[in-house]
C-alpha cells in the first residue's frame, strides 16, 4: 500500500463525502457527523490530531492539495492589451475624427478630371498628409489611454496580491500554533478561531466557547447563528466570528467550500451571460431594422458599445442550485453604499467636466456652422459657382477643424490625471504604511475635518504590561514577589490568570536577547500573563493541567459583558469560576475580599467606596487601565462562607447568578504608553484644522489621562469629556431617539468619549456627517480595530483599520488599513490626500488656460479668417500635451509639510477657487492678445507673407507656423505657473524633487522643435529661422512674468461667481445620468441635437473615466475572485452587485461610470419591452441586509434594541 509521509496514502474519506457533509446544517450536521462516528473519527480518517495537528512536512501538505484542492480561487484573467485598445477606439469624439480622416484621405486621392487643368499637381499632391496625420495622432491617445489602464491594473492586481498576503490564521501543526498565509491552509488542519476572524476554510468543531457566528454573507440572515459541538457543528468561510472561540477541523478549502462554490457557480454564470448578451446584441440588431412603430423602446442598445447595460438571462441553473444559491442573488441594494463610492472630488469634477462639455460642445457646433454658412455664401451666392465635387473636400475639412475644436474642449485628461494622481500616491502611500484598499479614500483623506481615534493601539503602543497591583491590602508600584503573597490567594491569582485567558495569547520569549518578549494575541491578556511570568511562575503549566477541552463553560468577553469568565473542575468536585475585567464592573459583582494576610472578609459598599477612592481612581489618573481578578465556588459537600452548595449541576445559561457574589483576588493596573509620535502629529492636525476626538472603551479617567498625554485635551480650555452613558442622556429626546439638533450641541465640544459602546461611536460618527452645524461640512476619519467598529468605519467616511490589531471585519469595512497601527499614519494619509487634490487643481489650471485658448481661437479664427489658424493636428498635439502629459508632469508632485498648514476644503469648497479662476483668466487674457496679435498684424511685424486667406490647398506658411509655435511655447512655459495654486510666487521651488515633471517638460520641447523644424506637410508646418524662433521663446517666457503681475491682483476683489465647481456634491450626484438612463439613441422621442453633442463630448470624457473604472473594476474583481481567504468580499458581492432578477446578475466587469446615476437601479436586469425603468421592483429578498452594514445602524438607539445590536467590543480589552 502506497504511504505519504509514514501513513497511507488513501484517505477514511472523500472529497465527495466531505463536500455533502458539509452541505447539512444544524442537527442535520450532527447526525451526519455521527454517522461518520463523530469529529475525532473523522480526524483519524484524515490522518491529523484534535490536539497536535499535521505534521506540516511538504510532502504531506502537498499531497492534501493535490487530493482535496488548495485554498484559493484562480482570478479572472486580466484583460489584455489589445482588449483595452479596443476599448480605447470606442470613444465617440474618436470616431468622429477616424471617419473625418479617412473620407478627407479619399477625397485627397481622388481627382475629376477638369480639375487637372485648374490646379497644379504639386499643391494637391499632399492632400493626404492631414488625413493621415489625423489618423496616426489617433492611434497615438488610443495608444496611450490603453497603455495606462494596462499599467493601471498590472498595479492594481500586485496591490491586491499584497492584501491577500497579509491575511494570516492561526493554525496547530507539530502541536504548536502557527500563523499560516490563508493560502496553505490545507483540508486536515486544525484551525483555532476567535472572535473577529474572518473564516478561511469550511471546517467542523472541535471545541467551541459561546461561539456566535455571522453568517450573513452567505444566507442574508442577519441574526448570529450561535455555534457548538453538540447542535451545529458546521462553520463556513467567509463567515465572520462575532463573539467566542474554539477550533475547527478545516474539511473544505477553495472552490470546494461554500464560498467556493458559489463563487465558480458566479464565474460560470457571468461566462454564460456574456454569451448570452452577444447573441442578445445581435437579435437586437434585426429587431432595430423591423423596429415597430408602436413606441417599444428597445432598452438593450445604447448609443455608446462601453455603456451597455446587459440583458437578463434565462436562469441556466437548476432549481436546486438556484435555492441554494438564492442568498447571492439577493443581495442587499443599498443606496448607502452608493452614496459613499462617489468621492467628494469626483462628485465635483463630474460636474464640472459637463459644464466644460456643455460650453466645448457648443462652440464646436458654431465653428463649424459658421465655416460652412461663410464657405456656400463665398462660393455659390459671390463667386455664383454650382456645386463641384471638390467642394466635398471643403466640407470634411471644415467638420474635422470642428470636430478637433470638441477634442480640444473637453479636457479628457481631467480622469487620466486623477488617476493618475491616486495611482501615485497609493503606491507612495505604502511606504508610510498606508495601505488603501479604495482608491478615493486617499483624496477624501485630504479634506478630513475630523478624526475619531480609538485610544489602544492607535494612540498607545498596544504594548501593555502590570505595573500596579493591589493584593490582600497591599498596594505595589512595581512587581511583588511570590512569597509575599499568602500561598492560597498566590496560587489562585496564578489559576485564574493562566485558565481565563483565552489560550490563543501568549507571551513568546523574544528572538533577540536584549529585546522585550513578544506578545501573542489579546494584549491585555498578554500584559497579565507576563505578571505570571513577572511573579517567577510559568502559566503554561497550569495550561497543561487544564487543556481547553475539560472547561465546563466559558463567557467569552464581549462589550456588554466588558468581562470574561472561565468555569472548570474542581479537584475535591464541584466547580470553579474565575472571572477578570473592567474593575468597577467586577468589584459591583463581589460579595467577599482578601484581606490582610490572606484572611476572608466581606466586602462592603463602604470597602467599594474607600477602593475607588484610594486605589482604582488614582491608577486611572495616571492613565493605567484597571483590571479586576475574581473567583467562585461552587462545592458539593459542605461549602465555606464564600462557596456555594450545589446538588447537582448548575444552570450554566442563567449568567446574572453565576457570575456573582464573587470573591476579589487582585486588581491590576496595566500601562499602555503613549506612543512617542503622537503627541506631535496630534499637534499637526490641529494646526492642519482637523480636530481629533478620541473614543475608548476604557474609564473616564484613563482616557482623560491619555488624552492630555497627547494633546487631544490641553489644560483650561473648553471641552467636553464624557461617558457613553451622559453622551446618549444628552443626545436623545424623551422617547430614546437621537435627535440631531441634540447631538449639534455635543460634538463641536466633544473631546473624549469613554466608556463608549460601538453603537455611540457609530451614532458619534454619523451626527458629525450629518450634521450642517459648520458652514462647509464635516468630513470624518474614524480609526477601529473590533468587529463592532465595522458599522462605524463603513458610515465614516474614510475609516482606517488597525493592521496589526484590528479583527478581518474590521479590515474589511475599512478603506485604508494601517500596516503600522500607528496614528501618526494617519497625518501622512492627511499629507497625500490633500496632495492629489492639489494636483488635481494644479492640472485644471493649466488644462483650461489651454481650452479657453484654443477653443476661442479656433472659433475667432474661423469667423474672421474662413480657417482655424491651429489646424487639426496641431491641435491633437497640443491636446496630447496639455492631457496626457501634462497629467503625468503636475500629477506626480510631492506633498511638502505646508500642506499641512492650512485648513481643509470640506465638502463645500468649490473646485476651481478664485485664485486659480484669476490665474486661468489672467494667462488666457496674455495668450490670445498675443496669438491675435500675431494673426492679423504678425505677418507685417515678423515681415513674412500672410497666411490668412491662403487657398485650401495652399502649403503651410510661416505666418501660422510662429502662431503654432508661440502658442505651445506660452502653455508649456505657463506649466510652471500651473504649479503653484495658492498665490505663491516662487513657481520654480522644489522644482527638481519631480524628475518625472522636467523630464516631460523637456521632452516636449524637443518634440515641439522637431514637429516644427521637419513637421512640413505632416503638421502644417514650415521651419523658422533662429529670429522667429526667438519671438515664440520670448512670448512663452512672457507668460511668466505676465503670472507674477496676475498673482499680485488682490484675490478678494475677485466676485465669488467665478468660482467653480461649487455646490454640495449629493446635489448633483442624482442629476448626472444623461449619459446612461435618461438618453437612448435608439428611443422614439430623439434627443436634441445639442444634447447629443454634448453626450459625445462626453463620452471622450467616458472614455478616459474607464480608467479609474478600471481602477474600480480590477479592484472589486479581484475583490471578488480574491481566493477563498478573502472571502471577506462576499459582502461587497453582496451589497455591490446587488441584484433583483433572475440569476445570474451583470458581468462582474461593467463598473459604473462616475457620473451615473447612483439612485437608478442600474444593477437589476433591463425591462423586457413594455417595461419602463421606473416600474422596476424590488424582489422581497433585496432587502436582507448583511449584519454590520451602516443602515442597520437606525435600529439602534432605543437601549432595548441592545441585544439585536452587534455586540460591541471595543473597549477594556480583557
Amino acid at each position: 500500500m502506497a504511504t505519504i509521509d509514514g501513513r497511507p496514502a488513501q484517505y477514511g474519506i472523500t472529497l465527495k463525502q466531505l463536500r455533502d457533509l458539509m452541505e447539512h446544517r444544524g442537527r442535520e450536521g450532527v447526525n451526519k457527523v455521527t454517522e461518520y462516528g463523530g469529529v475525532q473519527e473523522i480526524c483519524k480518517k484524515l490522518y491529523t490530531s484534535p490536539s497536535e495537528g499535521l505534521s506540516g512536512s511538504q510532502v504531506d501538505l502537498e499531497h492534501r492539495r493535490e487530493t482535496f484542492g488548495s485554498n484559493s480561487i484562480p482570478p479572472k484573467p486580466p484583460k489584455t492589451f489589445l482588449q483595452l485598445v479596443w476599448e480605447a477606439l470606442q470613444d465617440i469624439t474618436l470616431i468622429i475624427l477616424e471617419v473625418a480622416a479617412i473620407v478627407s484621405l479619399a477625397l485627397s486621392f481622388y481627382r475629376p478630371q477638369q480639375e487637372e487643368l485648374v490646379f497644379d499637381d504639386d499643391e494637391t499632391s499632399h492632400g493626404w498628409i492631414e488625413g493621415l496625420a489625423i489618423l496616426i495622432s489617433v492611434i497615438v491617445v488610443v495608444l496611450v489611454t490603453a497603455f495606462n489602464d494596462y499599467t493601471k491594473e498590472r498595479q492594481f492586481r500586485g496591490l491586491q496580491s499584497r492584501i491577500e498576503g497579509e491575511h494570516r490564521f492561526a493554525v496547530i501543526r507539530q502541536a504548536e500554533v502557527k500563523q499560516v498565509s490563508v493560502s496553505d491552509i490545507v483540508v486536515g488542519d486544525i484551525c483555532q478561531i476567535k472572535y473577529g476572524d474572518l473564516l478561511p476554510a469550511d471546517g467542523i468543531l472541535i471545541q467551541s466557547n459561546d461561539l456566535k457566528v455571522d453568517e450573513s454573507s452567505l444566507t442574508g440572515e442577519s441574526d448570529h447563528v450561535k455555534k457548538g459541538e453538540h447542535f451545529d457543528p458546521m462553520v463556513l468561510s467567509g463567515t465572520h466570528v462575532m463573539e467566542g472561540s474554539g477550533k475547527m477541523l478545516v474539511t473544505a478549502v477553495g472552490v470546494n467550500s461554500q464560498a467556493g462554490i458559489i463563487f465558480t457557480l458566479l464565474g460560470a454564470a457571468v461566462d454564460e451571460q456574456e454569451a448570452e448578451i452577444k447573441k442578445m446584441k445581435k437579435e437586437a440588431k434585426k429587431q432595430r431594422k423591423k423596429k415597430s412603430l408602436t413606441g417599444a423602446d428597445d432598452d438593450n442598445v445604447t448609443g455608446n458599445s462601453h455603456m451597455n447595460s446587459p440583458a437578463p438571462v434565462p436562469n441556466k441553473l437548476n432549481e436546486s442550485q438556484d435555492a441554494k444559491e438564492n442568498h447571492v442573488a439577493s443581495a442587499p441594494s443599498s443606496g448607502d453604499s452608493h452614496k459613499k463610492e462617489k468621492s467628494v472630488l469626483q462628485a465635483k469634477l463630474t460636474k464640472l467636466a459637463i459644464q466644460i462639455g456643455y460650453a466645448g460642445s457648443t462652440i464646436a457646433v458654431l465653428t463649424v456652422v459658421i465655416l460652412i454658412i461663410q464657405f456656400c455664401v463665398k462660393t455659390y451666392v459671390v463667386e455664383g459657382k454650382s456645386w463641384e465635387k471638390n467642394h466635398a473636400s471643403h466640407l470634411v475639412r471644415h467638420l474635422i477643424i470642428g470636430v478637433t475644436v470638441l477634442v480640444v474642449a473637453v479636457p479628457e485628461g481631467l480622469p487620466l490625471a486623477v488617476t493618475l494622481s491616486l495611482a501615485y500616491s497609493v503606491k507612495k502611500m505604502m511606504k508610510d504604511n498606508n495601505l488603501v484598499r479604495h482608491l478615493d479614500a486617499c483624496e477624501t483623506m485630504g479634506n478630513a475635518t475630523a478624526i475619531c481615534s480609538d485610544k489602544t493601539g492607535t494612540l498607545t503602543t498596544n504594548r501593555m504590561t502590570v505595573v500596579q497591583s493591589y493584593i490582600c491590602e497591599q498596594l505595589c508600584k512595581s512587581m511583588p514577589k511570590f512569597s509575599d503573597i499568602p500561598a492560597h490567594v498566590g496560587n489562585a491569582i496564578l489559576q485564574g490568570i493562566a485558565v481565563n485567558c483565552a489560550y490563543t495569547s501568549r507571551v513568546m520569549p523574544p528572538e533577540d536577547p536584549t529585546e522585550l518578549p513578544k506578545q501573542v494575541g489579546n494584549k491585555t491578556e498578554c500584559a497579565l500573563l507576563g505578571f505570571v511570568l513577572g511573579l517567577g511562575k510559568n502559566y503554561q503549566t497550569i495550561r497543561d493541567d487544564y487543556p481547553e477541552e475539560s472547561f465546563t463553560r466559558v463567557y467569552t468577553f464581549n462589550s456588554v459583558r466588558k468581562s470574561m469568565s472561565t468555569v472548570i473542575p474542581r479537584p475535591g468536585g464541584g466547580y470553579r469560576l474565575f472571572t477578570k475585567g473592567a474593575s468597577e464592573m467586577i468589584l459591583n459583582k463581589c460579595a467577599f475580599i482578601y484581606g490582610h494576610d490572606g484572611r476572608l472578609e466581606k466586602f462592603t459598599r463602604d470597602m467599594q467606596e474607600r477602593l475607588l477612592k484610594q486605589v482604582i481612581e488614582p491608577m486611572a489618573c495616571d492613565g493605567l487601565r484597571t483590571i479586576c481578578i475574581a473567583f467562585r465556588e461552587f462545592v458539593p459537600g459542605k461549602a465555606e462562607i464564600n462557596q456555594v452548595h450545589i446538588e447537582n449541576e448548575p444552570n450554566w445559561e442563567d449568567e446574572d447568578n453565576i457570575v456573582n457574589n464573587l470573591t476579589c483576588l487582585c486588581v491590576v493596573g496595566i500601562e499602555d504608553p503613549v506612543r512617542p509620535e503622537v503627541p506631535d502629529a496630534i499637534r499637526k492636525c490641529q494646526k492642519a484644522g482637523i480636530t481629533v476626538r478620541m473614543v475608548t472603551g476604557d474609564n473616564l479617567n484613563t482616557a482623560r489621562s491619555i488624552a492630555t498625554k497627547c494633546g487631544i485635551v490641553k489644560p483650561n480650555e473648553d471641552f467636553l469629556v464624557i461617558e457613553g452613558k451622559e453622551f446618549n442622556r444628552r443626545i436623545r429626546d424623551s422617547t430614546g431617539e437621537v435627535q440631531q439638533h441634540l447631538l449639534d450641541k455635543v460634538w463641536p465640544k466633544l473631546r473624549v468619549l469613554a466608556r463608549s459602546s460601538p453603537t455611540d461611536k457609530y451614532t458619534l460618527v454619523k451626527g458629525i456627517i450629518d450634521s450642517k452645524v459648520t458652514e462647509n461640512r464635516e468630513v470624518v476619519a474614524v480609526t477601529g480595530d473590533g468587529t463592532n467598529d465595522g458599522p462605524a468605519l463603513k458610515k465614516a467616511d474614510v475609516g482606517f483599520a488597525m493592521g496589526i490589531a484590528g479583527t478581518d471585519v474590521a479590515k474589511e469595512a475599512s478603506d485604508i488599513i494601517l500596516t503600522d497601527d500607528n496614528f501618526s499614519s494617519i497625518v501622512k494619509a492627511v499629507m497625500w490626500g490633500r496632495n492629489v487634490y492639489d494636483s488635481i487643481a494644479k492640472f485644471l489650471q493649466f488644462q483650461l488656460t489651454v481650452n479657453v485658448v484654443a477653443v476661442v481661437v479656433a472659433f475667432i479664427g474661423a469667423c474672421a479668417v474662413q480657417d482655424s489658424p491651429l489646424k487639426a493636428v496641431q491641435m491633437l498635439w497640443v491636446n496630447l500635451i496639455m492631457d496626457t502629459l501634462a497629467s503625468l508632469a503636475l500629477a506626480t508632485e510631492l506633498p511638502t509639510n505646508d500642506l499641512l498648514l492650512r485648513k481643509p476644503y470640506g465638502r463645500t469648497k468649490p473646485l476651481i477657487s478664485r485664485t486659480m479662476m484669476k490665474n486661468i483668466l489672467g494667462q488666457a487674457v496674455y495668450q490670445l492678445t498675443v496669438i491675435f496679435a500675431l494673426l492679423f498684424v504678425g505677418d507685417k511685424m515678423l515681415d513674412i507673407e500672410s497666411g490668412r486667406g491662403a487657398d485650401l490647398n495652399a502649403g503651410p506658411t510661416q505666418h501660422f507656423t510662429v502662431i503654432f509655435n508661440s502658442f505651445v511655447m506660452m502653455t508649456l512655459f505657463n506649466e510652471f505657473n500651473a504649479r503653484k495654486i495658492h498665490g505663491q510666487r516662487n513657481v520654480f521651488e522644489g522644482i527638481f524633487t519631480n524628475p518625472i515633471f522636467y523630464t516631460i517638460w523637456i521632452g516636449t520641447c524637443v518634440a515641439q522643435i522637431v514637429i516644427i523644424q521637419y513637421g512640413k506637410m505632416a503638421f502644417s508646418t514650415r521651419s523658422l529661422t533662429l529670429e522667429q524662433w526667438l519671438w515664440c521663446l520670448f512670448f512663452g517666457l512672457g507668460t511668466l512674468l505676465w503670472g507674477q503681475l496676475v498673482t499680485t491682483v488682490p484675490t478678494r476683489k475677485i466676485p465669488k461667481i467665478l468660482s467653480w465647481g461649487r455646490g454640495h456634491p449629493e446635489e448633483y450626484t442624482e442629476a448626472i445620468a444623461i449619459g446612461e438612463e435618461k438618453f437612448d439613441v435608439d428611443s422614439d422621442k430623439k434627443p436634441r441635437a445639442g444634447q447629443i453633442l454634448w453626450i459625445r463630448g462626453l463620452t471622450r470624457l467616458q472614455t478616459q473615466l474607464r480608467v479609474i473604472r478600471a481602477f474600480k473594476s480590477t479592484l472589486e474583481d479581484l475583490e471578488e475572485r480574491r481566493s477563498v481567504h478573502s472571502l471577506h468580499s462576499l459582502h461587497s458581492l453582496r451589497s455591490s452587485r446587488s441584484h433583483t432578477g433572475p440569476w445570474p446578475p451583470r458581468p462582474l466587469s461593467d463598473i459604473t461610470y462616475i457620473d451615473e446615476d447612483p439612485t437608478a437601479n442600474k444593477l437589476s436586469p433591463q425591462p423586457s419591452k413594455n417595461e419602463r425603468d421606473d416600474h422596476r421592483l424590488l424582489s422581497p429578498n433585496t432587502l436582507r441586509l448583511p449584519t454590520h452594514n451602516p443602515q442597520y445602524a437606525h435600529l439602534a438607539p432605543s437601549p432595548a434594541n441592545n441585544s439585536e445590536l452587534p455586540k460591541p467590543v471595543h473597549e477594556t480589552r480583557i
